[in-house]
């Protein structure tokens, strides 16, 4: 136990209790044995992932937003400037949840940890919903959970509905900073939290802030626990970040190895051949529309739109493979419905039929994106670029305005060691398609490392670096410890952020 310990004394004492937290998660959820000092290896072509029956579980207990309190705080727009920004107070609304039915103090009579959830690209409460982690380890630490909006997400937007006007303070830094100035607010509001050491958990974008924010205000977060944050996931890394590990993660997750059909891989490859081929002419394309079920909407006039079609299609796998969890789960959704257990397994049995192809092999792609896409099984037809969310669409609408200007995130494929097709990552292509998109461009190829120190992070501490390995991200992650306080977590059988 740990409640009651002083922020000083925490840089001795929290470690162990962060793998413990992490370890018991894990054994409870994948039933497997885990180290925490482990680099990854390639799985054993004899490894046959166990069969979990997960059926009646859900991945969030309903009901957890009545236990907590909504706050809403003035939170400086612009951290770093003394020049007030034009047509505004200087301030905007950002949303916190607040829940203190386990706060309660120790014996010596300081209070407990205060576990914080560093919200990242969507409405915070997707987080307080699916982040067990904190909700089940909170009565044992006597922990006061707080769950922060990222800035510009959720209901936390500068200048409400004109926010696309003014997109230029939606940055990591800017984010940082706001979860600094909540840290000195909680800590100087609430009565004997002045000693409380503050935690920082995140997934994904937000286990890339968890960890950035331990190294960059270590006296203000004591310990970050970051799950599937690929902070090694960009230019300029040394040694040079693998841009095909996330395509390559993908396939891995739609093999035989981790105990999907064994033809889907092949399948998969194949019906982007025959897509190609019925989309070079007129007449193919009308009988592509047929057989992938696409709406009217979705007209394909010309082999543009067959493209955008194509990579329509691949992206459900991707987040398929992201969100392939051992149990229902509405984390991909963001919370509008469930995907089933191991949803991979489930796409690649409309793919594991040996002699599909032509128009019989896109109808099973059809019904394998339509996992993602038409998880709630009432679309009578597939809508080109329209995501399994409202939410969903406008969250990834946001991240590209990030992406463009601060974390540009190689990504290739090569259509040999993936299910896809050869295409390189082009930077000149993606910073042109910026320019168009949102009027930017990133300061430099490399700034990312410029900012956040890349691999030459080592001397940071009390930092849990998890990463699944059925989660296509974990390619970008730390997979092996850096020091005996900055420990890698690997869960073999863990999609993005399963242990959260």
């Amino acid at each position: 136990m740990i409640v009651g310990v002083r922020a000083e004394d925490l840089r001795i004492t929290i470690l162990p209790y962060l793998v413990l937290m992490l370890s018991v998660r894990v054994v409870l959820l994948v039933c497997i044995c885990l180290r925490t000092c482990c680099a990854y290896k390639p799985p054993l072509s004899s490894y046959k992932p166990p069969i979990y029956s997960y059926s009646k579980r859900v991945s969030y207990q309903k009901g957890l937003i009545d236990r907590c309190k909504l706050h809403w705080r003035n939170a400086t727009l612009d951290h770093f400037t003394w020049v007030k920004p034009t047509n505004t107070t200087g301030y905007f609304r950002q949303r916190v949840f607040i829940c203190d039915e386990n706060w309660g103090p120790a014996p010596n009579g300081a209070l407990g940890p205060i576990f914080l959830y560093l919200g990242n690209e969507a409405d915070v409460t997707l987080y307080l919903n699916h982040t067990g982690l904190m909700w089940e380890n909170a009565p044992e630490f006597g922990a006061l959970l707080v769950f922060a909006e990222h800035r510009y997400y959720g209901k936390s937007k500068p200048w409400g509905a004109d926010v696309r006007s003014h997109m230029g303070y939606l940055t990591a830094e800017q984010a940082l900073a706001d979860y600094a100035e909540l840290i000195v607010e909680l800590r100087s509001s609430r009565k004997g939290a002045q000693h409380s050491p503050v935690i920082g958990f995140g997934g994904s974008y937000g286990g890339m802030l968890a960890a950035w924010m331990r190294l960059k205000y270590p006296h203000l977060l004591d310990g970050a626990v970051a799950a599937s944050a690929p902070i090694w996931n960009f230019y300029g890394e040394e040694p040079p970040f693998n841009d095909l590990a996330f395509s390559q993660g993908v396939t891995y997750d739609a093999s035989r190895q981790a105990g999907a059909a064994p033809r889907c891989v092949k399948n998969v490859r194949r019906a982007w051949k025959v897509l190609h081929k019925m989309g070079s002419s007129s007449e193919g394309r009308a009988d592509l529309a047929r057989a992938l079920q696409l709406c009217p909407d979705s007209r394909l006039k010309n082999k543009g739109d067959v493209i955008v079609l194509r990579d329509y299609l691949a992206s459900a796998w991707d987040y398929l493979a992201m969100g392939n969890f051992p149990y229902p789960s509405s984390y991909m959704t963001n919370g509008a419905g469930n995907l089933p257990a191991y949803p991979v397994r489930v796409a690649c049995s409309y793919m594991a039929e040996p002699h599909l192809d032509g128009p019989k092999l896109l109808t099973a792609m059809a019904q394998a994106a339509g996992v993602l896409y038409n998880f709630s099984g009432t679309l009578d037809c597939f809508s080109i670029g329209t995501g399994p969310s409202p939410e969903s669409d406008e969250s990834a609408n946001f991240w590209d305005y990030q992406w463009c200007t601060e974390m540009i995130m190689p990504a290739s494929r090569d259509g040999v060691t993936d299910m896809f097709w050869q295409d390189p990552f082009n930077y000149t292509a993606a910073v042109e398609n910026c320019r168009a998109s949102w009027g930017v461009e990133p300061r430099s190829k490399s700034w990312p490392v410029t900012q956040w120190g890349g691999h030459n992070i080592g001397a940071g501490s009390n930092i849990v670096f998890s990463n699944g390995l059925l989660d296509p991200w974990h390619g970008g992650g730390v997979l092996e410890d850096i020091s005996r306080s900055m420990v890698a977590v690997i869960i073999p059988e863990g999609a993005h952020h399963l242990d959260l």
